[in-house]
């Protein structure tokens, strides 16, 4: 089945010449797609020539009928999706990952990424995956190593008091060789002056 480009103008010669001016690869591709389609081939045909998918160059057609030659070019913007948060906002993300949470207010020792995205939604008001506040954190060089949590209530006296009365212990020395050697038999060897004056 043909895609029905609707848009008269361009027959396929002016697509081809269109095509070999145009400085962009892709848009040049596309208008070829476009040139094969008017000289009669299948969508089939003619995306697999462009190296699209049929669907693809459905959509190319589409946009094609609606905007012309510019239609068929990328537009301004396109490469990349738009942040969902404002520079500002990274940056209140970032000192809250700093500071750490609160535990009375967040119930949290340490921030994971569930909880972050909790808080953006919170303040913010933007709706992330869980996955996305992981990329935007490496983003913002944030690693996933963290030190380790500390307990809210654990108490650092009595630790270093449990420190200074532990008895100091060291393991018995390994006896990798005895003082005097014996012999497989176990018993004392004479050293190798006595058995020579003997």
């Amino acid at each position: 089945m043909t895609v029905a480009i609707t848009r008269m103008g361009l027959d396929a010669a002016a697509f081809r010449r269109a095509a070999a001016r145009e400085s962009d690869a892709a848009a040049s591709r596309r208008m070829l797609a476009l040139a094969l389609v008017l000289e009669g081939r299948t969508r089939t045909e003619a995306a697999r020539a462009a190296g699209m998918d049929r669907q693809t160059l459905r959509d190319w057609v589409h946009r094609y009928n609606h905007a012309g030659l510019a239609g068929l070019k990328n537009r301004a913007g396109a490469r990349g999706r738009r942040r969902k948060l404002t520079e500002a906002q990274e940056a209140t993300l970032a000192a809250w990952v700093r500071e750490g949470p609160n535990p009375d207010v967040h119930q949290v020792v340490r921030w994971r990424c569930r909880d972050l995205q909790d808080e953006i939604a919170r303040h913010f008001g933007v709706e992330m995956h869980e996955r996305t506040v992981g990329k935007l954190l490496a983003r913002l060089n944030f690693s996933r190593v963290s030190v380790r949590p500390r307990h809210p209530e654990q108490d650092i006296a009595a630790q270093e008091a449990h420190k200074k009365t532990s008895p100091s212990w060291s393991p018995r020395p390994f006896p990798s060789t005895l003082r005097a050697s014996r012999s497989i038999s176990g018993g004392r060897m004479k050293p190798a002056s006595a058995s020579r004056e003997a």
